[in-house]
């Protein structure tokens, strides 16, 4: 033994005497023991993987076939993943370390797979790869492991059954889809510039007739110019020719119009002095009038007012004289009545000194004297009723003594009434002065 070294891409791992646990020495040297300590190398060295997934279904049950590529190495930088990396691989060559870490990646990648659609594998590799390498570098990280990096390598439909007809063809498909998407944009485009093509051919010919109707337009335009001048010509001359032709004629008409407005004229005067006779006659005819019919019907007018102010002033002296007369006799009869009332109440106050000597007797009395007026009052309409026709049951009283009886019956029930109305109970007063 002696001095071991070993290169940066290897790690020397010393147990055995004068070390309580392995001693890890990447890349350097150290001292070893014979027979008491023991070294062993590992290899650090980038280990390269080719992870085929053949047919592996993905999320919709389509399958396909992926290769990935990915590169792995024992992380020499951590004492930690060491120690796991010698646990495992201490003693094993590289090809068994590459197969652990094979099967792991396809495990890890095929799980990859089976939650994403070929959709999302095929137009998003990175995204794929990203899930991979995170997932697969924390469980090779336990081994001592480290992912340094994973790439998808290929994504194929492959054939599958006994004959080469049998293939999913679903890439194929996928492609053909892009394909027939990107021949559309192209016939679209090819269209829309046709379509641009033809409409620049239009506006080209538009402009071209607008140039030609323009064209024609102006001369148009010129033409009119011409006949409108031409026409204010002939209208000039045909004017002057005109003028020239009724000047006479004009000239005879003022002559006529001038011999006419001279008859007018003696007309006029004549009609002037027609009017001032008429003025005098009239006035002849007013004060004739005047003289005849208004100072006559003022005269009247006078006399027929001074008779209607003659009667309004006899009426109203007589008038006053009426009411001054009845003034005198309402106050005349206002005197009676207030002596009678005067008597009256005298004797009644009498009435009531003689009844305080004599209350109870006075009562009998005034009653006495009420009850025939009274009866004379109930029968009173009787009185007036000049037939009467009465039927009789063959019950009670017939004919005048009916009559009295419903009278004496009316009176039987007045001082009910009284005491109804009064409060005061006739039959009770009369039976306790009786008593007396």
């Amino acid at each position: 033994m002696g001095f071991e070294t070993c290169g940066p891409n290897e790690v020397m791992v010393v147990s055995g005497c004068c070390h309580s646990g392995s001693t890890f020495i990447p890349g350097g040297r150290v001292f070893v023991w014979p027979v008491i300590q023991k070294l062993q190398k590992l290899s650090l060295n980038t280990m390269t993987l080719q992870i085929e997934s053949p047919n592996v279904y993905t999320q919709l049950g389509v399958a396909v076939s992926v290769t990935g590529i990915a590169q792995v190495k024992i992380q020499g930088s951590s004492k930690e993943m060491l120690e796991s990396a010698c646990e495992l691989f201490l003693g094993k060559t590289n090809h068994d370390i590459e197969r652990v870490a094979l099967e792991t990646l396809e495990g890890h990648q095929r799980a990859i797979m089976g939650n994403m659609t070929v959709e999302e594998i095929y137009k998003d590799r990175k995204k794929f790869s990203k899930a991979v390498f995170e997932v697969a570098s924390s469980d090779l990280v336990n081994m001592g492991i480290c992912v340094v990096s994973y790439t998808l390598k290929d994504i194929r439909d492959d054939k599958v059954g006994n004959t080469s007809e049998e293939s999913h063809g679903y890439l194929k498909y996928l492609g053909m889809a892009q394909t027939a998407t990107v021949k559309r944009d192209a016939r679209m485009g090819e269209a829309e510039a046709r379509m641009e093509a033809g409409i620049r051919e239009a506006n080209a010919e538009e402009k071209r007739l607008a140039a030609r109707y323009s064209t024609d337009i102006d001369i148009a335009k010129s033409q009119r110019d011409f006949e409108l001048k031409k026409a204010a010509y002939d209208m000039e001359i045909q004017t002057k020719k005109a003028q020239s032709d009724l000047a006479y004629d004009l000239q005879a008409a003022k002559t006529k119009q001038a011999i006419k407005e001279e008859d007018m004229q003696v007309k006029v005067i004549e009609r002037t002095q027609q009017i001032q006779l008429q003025e005098q006659e009239i006035t002849r005819r007013e004060r004739e009038l005047e003289a005849t019919v208004r100072k006559p019907a003022d005269a009247e007018k006078y006399r027929l007012e001074k008779i209607a102010e003659a009667n309004r002033t006899r009426v109203i002296l007589e008038a006053e004289a009426e009411a001054e007369s009845i003034k005198v006799k309402g106050e005349a009869e206002a005197f009676a009545v207030e002596a009678k009332a005067k008597a009256e109440a005298e004797q009644m106050a009498k009435k009531a000194d003689a009844w305080k000597d004599y209350q109870d007797a006075a009562m009998v009395d005034m009653i006495l004297e009420t009850l025939p007026k009274i009866a004379a009052e109930i029968s009173a309409p009787l009185c007036q009723t000049s037939k009467i026709t009465m039927v009789s049951s063959g019950k009670g009283d017939v004919g005048a003594a009916k009559l009295s009886g419903e009278v004496l019956t009316l009176m039987e029930k007045m001082p009910h009434v009284v005491e109804n109305l009064t409060g005061i109970n006739i039959t009770k007063n009369i039976k306790a002065a009786t008593r007396r």
